[in-house]
């Protein structure tokens, strides 16, 4: 998979040490709370050893007129495969609703079907409509469901062919 990606708004880039503190801020508007700096760091260097070893990866996403951090976006093996892998991304709430994230996500399904890769998966809480809308508008199809461990609903599995 292509390690950088364009769009009309945004860069995509590999994370760099820099961007723990933005990670960090990201991950405290979860529920389950913030990483710690040092935790974003170590998860910065996991990603990294991961794309080294996959070819796929989690990308930082940047407003190119802005150039600030505003999330991230990519491929993942998460509850999938490397063969078929699962999309992900994450955007800070103050950025919710300009189509940062379909836009985002749409460029990298086209970069994971330049690899040559047949087919694509996210999962989604079932409490997510946001990021259901998102799939939907990028043609992911429900797949099934299942129950999420953190007792917060279900965990829906969505598709998408790749051509």
């Amino acid at each position: 998979m292509a390690m950088e990606l364009e769009t009309g708004r945004l860069d995509l880039r590999p994370w760099t040490e820099g961007d723990a503190e933005n990670y960090s801020a990201l991950t405290a508007e979860r529920d389950s709370g913030a990483l710690r700096v040092e935790a974003a760091r170590e998860r910065i260097a996991t990603l990294l050893a991961s794309a080294e070893r996959t070819g796929i990866a989690l990308l930082t996403v940047r407003r190119r007129a802005e150039g600030d951090f505003i999330g991230y976006c990519g491929l993942i093996i998460g509850r999938a495969s490397v063969d078929e892998p699962e999309i992900a991304y994450e955007l800070f709430r103050r950025v919710h609703g300009h189509g940062y994230a379909t836009e985002a996500a749409g460029s990298v399904v086209q970069a994971a079907a330049a690899t040559g890769r047949k087919r694509l998966w996210a999962t989604v809480g079932s409490w997510n409509a946001p990021s259901l809308r998102v799939l939907d508008k990028l043609g992911f199809h429900h797949d099934h469901v299942d129950p999420d461990h953190d007792g917060r609903g279900e965990v829906i599995w969505l598709t998408r062919a790749l051509p």
